[in-house]
């Protein structure tokens, strides 16, 4: 899935969409990706001599992926978008530092109508750089 293609499923836009593909995707899944540019704006401010991605951007890019998957499973035509309403068992395991990219995957474990729980999992360089579980609620949002 393609950046134009995210952008049909969910409202965030720069400065922060934190999505560039979509790589895999099913009914209970997806895998998506972001690269980080070393002159992107918030490695200037967040430890500026030695620049580190925010632990809850990391988390952010996680809930957008989850807003792509579940965006999907929603019925056509309606105004719903999905909204984090929980977030448990927040773990940052390594640093994300400029010009790497970031690999979110995302899995729904369980739903209860318009309430989703997920877990998911940050990597970048082929380690884990954060684990998160959370939950959203589909709401009306217009």
């Amino acid at each position: 899935m393609t950046l134009d293609e995210i952008k049909q499923f969910i409202p965030h836009r720069d400065p922060f969409l934190w999505l560039d593909e979509v790589t895999e995707i099913s009914d209970t899944r997806i895998v998506a990706r972001k690269f980080l540019p070393e002159n992107l704006d918030l490695f200037r401010g967040h430890y500026p001599h030695f620049p580190i991605l925010p632990g809850v951007i990391q988390c952010e890019a996680a809930f957008q992926a989850s807003a792509v998957l579940i965006s999907q499973l929603l019925p056509t035509g309606t105004d719903m978008a999905p909204v984090v309403t929980r977030l448990n068992n927040v773990q940052f395991r390594s640093m994300v530092r400029p010009n790497q990219t970031i690999e979110m995957e995302v899995e729904i474990t369980e739903r209860l109508q318009n309430t989703f729980y997920l877990k998911g999992k940050v990597t970048s360089n082929g380690k884990v750089s954060c684990r998160l579980e959370f939950a959203c609620t589909a709401t009306q949002i217009g």
